[in-house]
């Protein structure tokens, strides 16, 4: 077992399935070192959307949790790219959107769920520059949708 991947199970983590894309794209592209990955938005296990839009269906607090599911999501695709998360040196960047109600100003506090998983997974080397805005509207009406670029190996 990997590295990452025995952090994943001391953190009780697993990763879920991969999902096909919703359009015509691929959900990775890699360029040197750098790994780019579309956006990825949070599910269920059972395979559910979590749609909704946050600061008048969905709390902060249940934003968080799906942006951490969406985290999960985007380390999935990482695996299957790389065929190890151990190839990860640094996560680069992050860009977080949230479905937001008008006036709602707290979207860094949603995107959190993903950084401070990628913390969680990678220590300092999950320390990463970001974007965290608000858009009136997602795919499937999905709460928050998030992109990463990473550096790898």
């Amino acid at each position: 077992m990997s590295t990452i991947e025995t952090r994943l199970a001391e953190l009780g983590l697993t990763l879920p399935p991969l999902l096909p894309p919703m359009g015509t794209y691929v959900p990775y592209t890699i360029s040197g070192n750098l790994l780019f990955l579309s956006g990825q938005g949070p599910k269920e296990p059972e395979g559910d959307w979590l749609r909704g839009q946050v600061g008048t269906e969905v709390s902060v607090e249940e934003a968080y949790r799906r942006a951490r599911l969406t985290g999960l999501r985007l380390l999935a695709v990482t695996q299957s790219a790389l065929g190890s998360l151990d190839r990860v040196q640094r996560v680069l960047k992050l860009l977080g959107m949230v479905y937001a109600a008008p006036g709602f100003k707290q979207h860094p506090a949603v995107i959190n769920g993903c950084s401070d998983l990628f913390v969680e997974v990678f220590g300092e080397a999950g320390r990463h520059a970001r974007s965290a805005v608000g858009v009136s509207g997602l795919p499937e009406d999905i709460s928050v949708e998030i992109e990463a670029v990473l550096e790898i190996a």
